[in-house]
């Protein structure tokens, strides 16, 4: 083998040497009929037409995804749509991509990106008469080891099986467990598809100038931009950045540090190897989990590309520091064989006859990095009609069902579904530089590592959001991520096997977690919930702006309630917990992952109807402390004057309390259904405050409590979860929120004849709550549901019940299977379960307890 290897070195270096410095010009010859075709038909756009000085939506870019936003709006109606391209289209990462495509993805939500990229490019070519090439031999991901095939167990639902030899005849099958067959998967050529959709955008009436670099974006007053070019300046109502790696720039011209960042990625195309040459049918592309690489055929040849560990992958951190350099365009970087011959060594185990093949070229370009691999999509928080499309690693996928997306989104003023995962305003001023570049080599390392339920990433942390208590408690739990602040998952204790420890059975934290419930239960547990997004809404029109976004009605002075922000056509845009602070002065309480999401929404209805109000974020400035469960009160009592009975301090009432003398807000609520209060602390006294607790509570039996925990009683009680039970893709009614929205209020909300046209037409699915007989495995959320061999629905979010000792979960179903006691089929890691519609809650609220009981002392 290392004779091989060594030959392969030698060889290569060779071709390098004698092409050194034509690598760009190597590329392009790839399909260099169709491209110089192209290109002759694009020299005609470089400024050879009217210029416009206005424009519905100007898009900052001309790689695949901005050109497909163009195409998109203006096939979808949009009269003035403006793209701008400072050198040539697809200069940047398009041009030199490999240009895969998948149907594949391991996010429900992205699966339909894919899945409309993929059915648009497979009719480009007839609808503007370029040709794109196209090629679809299906793909198959290869599992060599045990955990591997469980991943793909974990991922499957509705994909096929086929035998993996018959699609790659030259696979090593001595290496291969399994592999999970993708029909329809392929590559198409990135020149030739963004031509292509240059073409359609044209033709429905888009205008695309190159060259045409943005020298400066300024806002005005009325919430639209002017775009400065050499060229003159365009008035646009919106402006799109989908400039790849020069995101950052266009992004700093308005006061932005997109977390972006350019990262070195090679491959290797062969020459004419002879048993590829022989076969009478293109090869499926092929993707070595292990060995970490992709590989596909390229004309008679392979192209094969690999996603070093995190330890050897390159950055390119000095275009963050100092920014691209001036007329970097269609250059490439220097290849480093050496990078890659660990992967390379593992494909010629996998595919023996790159032993023997001869090297042409080594590609070495930028790609760009998010912090978590994922695209950055939408509008932008801070600033109006701001819009980005930044960030992608693999934007040949993501260009047509991204583009698609958007231009939805924008033309309907609301996502056609949930994405959330690629919202840009899931980063904040939190996501510095060191944070950003240690996150892109992992995520880079970590391309095609197993994908685990409940994953957790370590580089980069802690950041700068550690809540007031974080030191007492990050030795004592395991940690989790959210929105870049820790949060305990689960706590240790003598003698539990410690760490993170993932798996797709029950793995350690599942003894732990349930001594955690029986602790809020059965007696008293405290969490941290600084994580929480906490908005301060105050001003002349505070309370005519929430009862406009809000479908639930305005809770009074000292009260709280769960509201829901509706979208237009009545699907759950967030759910957020209100509470009346004093007269006009609203406390709105979001999920972690929700923060600048629901407040770009706030901001942005409150800037579009001239309300009169003051919006600020204090989410960083307070601490939340949850305390829970039958021994709670007791333990308050001791700390304050307050009267902190029932009578006292109701249930969703809120006070200004002293603990322990420290100034606190709480509000009697606890989504683990128990008696509790949430405590709203200043950042600096948590700890204090924490602490008295834990002294106070010695003899009630105080301890810790994590976000498991916290799960498993919330589903217990039936409580829904923004983001599982209820998002982009669910209107509130099939959620079962019936109760807090509020059609008969006075206030036009948003989305009310929407929602009202709905009940009406009545539904087609509802929410139910299902019990499963399960081992050693428990729902997660987007499991299959089966009845009678169909697929009929799938789960939202899923736990075991400590309580009843079952697996748990809420699933959609349809009408006819909704009734208590119908029976269905849940598939878990490639096997169907018996599950069982049961009425909800499996277990009361404490309020609701405390109602029965008082109702029963009152008829005896």
């Amino acid at each position: 083998m290392s004779r091989i290897l060594n030959l392969f070195k030698v060889q290569l270096r060779r071709d390098l040497a004698a092409h050194r410095g034509t690598a760009r010009l190597l590329l392009r010859t790839i399909c260099c009929t169709a491209r110089k075709h192209a290109e002759e038909s694009d020299a005609s756009t470089v400024l050879g037409k009217r210029w416009k000085d206005t424009a519905e939506t100007v898009i900052i870019g001309g790689g695949c995804v901005g050109v497909s936003l163009a195409y998109h709006l203006a096939k979808g109606g949009m009269k003035d749509v403006v793209l701008l391209e400072k050198s040539e289209l697809t200069a940047g990462s398009t041009w030199h991509a490999a240009g895969l495509t998948t149907y594949y993805h391991p996010g429900i939500n992205l699966k339909k990106v894919h899945f409309d990229s993929i059915k648009l490019y497979e009719s480009l070519e007839a609808e503007t008469g370029q040709a794109v090439g196209f090629h679809q031999p299906g793909s198959v991901r290869i599992a060599s080891t045990p955990a591997r095939v469980d991943e793909m167990k974990y991922q499957m639902t509705r994909t096929h099986w086929h035998k993996v030899q018959e699609l790659f005849p030259l696979l090593n099958m001595d290496k291969v467990l399994a592999g999970l067959y993708t029909p329809g998967d392929g590559h198409i050529d990135p020149y030739s598809l963004t031509m292509a959709l240059a073409a359609g955008a044209r033709m429905y009436g888009a205008q695309i100038y190159n060259p045409a670099p943005v020298t400066a974006l300024n806002p005005t007053a009325d919430g639209k931009w002017d775009v400065q070019t050499p060229h003159g300046t365009i008035r646009a109502n919106r402006i799109v950045n989908a400039t790849g790696f020069w995101a950052r720039e266009v992004g700093k011209m308005i006061g932005f540090d997109h977390p972006t960042i350019p990262v070195h990625h090679q491959y290797v195309v062969t020459a004419t190897v002879p048993e590829v040459k022989a076969l009478k049918k293109e090869l499926a592309v092929i993707r070595d989990l292990e060995g970490s690489y992709y590989l596909r055929q390229e004309r008679d040849g392979l192209l094969f590309g690999p996603y070093e560990k995190m330890e050897k992958m390159v950055m390119q951190d000095s275009w963050v520091r100092d920014g691209v350099p001036p007329g970097f365009g269609k250059e490439l970087f220097e290849s480093d064989l050496d990078r890659i011959m660990e992967h390379v060594e593992m494909a010629m185990e996998m595919i023996p006859v790159l032993k023997k093949a001869d090297i042409i070229n080594i590609v070495s370009g930028p790609i760009t990095y998010t912090p978590d691999l994922l695209p950055m999509v939408g509008p932008h928080q801070g600033v109006r009609n701001y819009w980005t499309a930044i960030g992608f690693g693999y934007g040949v996928i993501h260009a047509g069902g991204i583009g698609k997306f958007l231009s939805d989104w924008i033309r309907n003023g609301e996502p056609p579904y949930d994405l959330i995962e690629c919202d840009p305003n899931r980063y904040g001023k939190w996501t510095d530089v060191p944070f950003m570049c240690a996150k892109a080599r992992e995520s880079y390392g970590f391309n095609n590592v197993v994908g685990y339920p409940k994953e957790e990433r370590f580089a980069g942390r802690p950041t700068s959001r550690t809540s007031g208590v974080y030191e007492l408690l990050k030795d004592k739990a395991s940690m989790g991520f959210h929105a870049g602040w820790e949060q305990p998952h689960w706590f240790y204790k003598p003698g539990d096997d410690i760490g993170y420890k993932p798996s797709f059975h029950r793995t350690n934290w599942f003894g732990p977690v349930g001594r955690e419930c029986r602790l809020v239960m059965e007696k008293v547990g405290v969490i941290d919930l600084t994580p929480f997004g906490k908005f301060i809404v105050k001003g002349k029109d505070s309370h005519k702006l929430l009862d406009r976004l809000f479908a639930n009605t305005m809770p009074k002075v000292g009260h709280t309630n769960i509201s829901h922000m509706l979208t237009p056509t009545g699907r759950v845009y967030a759910e957020v917990t209100i509470t009346q602070l004093s007269p006009g002065e609203f406390l709105l309480i979001t999920g972690s992952g929700s923060e600048l999401h629901d407040l770009r929404w706030i901001e942005t209805e409150a800037a579009d109807g001239g309300y009169d109000v003051d919006i600020s974020n204090v989410t960083e400035d307070i601490g939340v402390l949850g305390i829970a469960g039958p021994n709670s009160r007791k333990v308050l009592q001791k700390l304050t004057d307050e009267d902190m009975s029932d009578a006292g301090f109701k249930f969703l009432h809120c006070k200004s309390i002293k603990l322990a003398g420290i100034p606190v807000r709480a509000i009697r609520i606890s989504y683990t259904g128990e008696l509790g209060w949430e405590l709203y602390i200043d950042q600096k006294n948590m700890a204090a405050v924490y602490q008295a607790m834990m002294e106070a509570g010695k003899d009630e039996g105080i301890d810790n409590f994590g976000t498991y925990a916290m799960s498993s009683l919330r589903l217990e009680k039936g409580f829904r979860g923004w983001g599982a039970e209820m998002n982009c893709d669910t209107n509130p009614l099939e959620a079962g929120l019936d109760y807090f929205i509020k059609l008969n209020k006075p206030a036009d909300f948003i989305g009310k004849a929407a929602l009202q046209e709905i009940k009406a037409k009545g539904l087609k699915r509802k929410l139910s709550y299902i019990t499963l007989d399960t081992d050693d495995i428990d729902p997660e959320g987007n499991e299959t549901v089966w009845h009678n061999g169909k697929v009929v629905g799938n789960t939202t979010s899923g736990a075991y019940s400590y309580s009843s000792q079952q697996s748990l979960a809420f699933a959609y179903l349809p009408l006819e299977l909704c009734s208590v006691g119908q029976k269905v089929e849940v598939e878990l890691l490639g096997r169907k379960y018996p599950a069982m519609v049961i009425q909800e809650p499996l277990v009361l609220t404490e309020p609701t307890r405390t109602r029965l009981q008082k109702k029963a002392k009152g008829k005896a």
